[in-house]
């Protein structure tokens, strides 16, 4: 006999549903299945109300950047773009800064 209510489809992944009731009485079985990389849906009453998910690490992350491109939520980098700051063009201008040292020193 399963512990889960159903599965689901969420974002084009089957995901398993538990009631809060079945979640108490047998926690550490569902933390060994997301321990395992899944997700578990917590119901009350038969209604969603919380995500079990592992913790994520890079791989999660990547994989979650991954879907969100799919799904048109997140745009990918551009190719060829740097990641280098450019350091501002002109000269510095020292009284800036002395201008700021003088107003600290007014008590402003």
């Amino acid at each position: 006999m399963s512990l889960f209510e159903k599965t689901i489809m969420v974002s084009s992944v089957l995901v398993k549903t538990v009631s809060i009731s079945t979640l108490k009485a047998s926690l550490s079985e569902f933390l060994d299945v997301v321990r395992k990389g899944h997700e578990v849906i917590i119901t009350d009453r038969g209604r969603p109300v919380a995500r079990l998910l592992p913790v994520e690490g890079d791989t999660a992350r990547d994989e979650l950047r991954a879907r969100l491109i799919r799904e048109g939520v997140l745009s990918p980098p551009r190719k060829g773009r740097s990641r280098k700051l450019v350091p501002p063009s002109g000269k510095r201008s020292s009284g800036l800064v002395a201008a700021l040292i003088e107003e600290r020193g007014e008590g402003r």
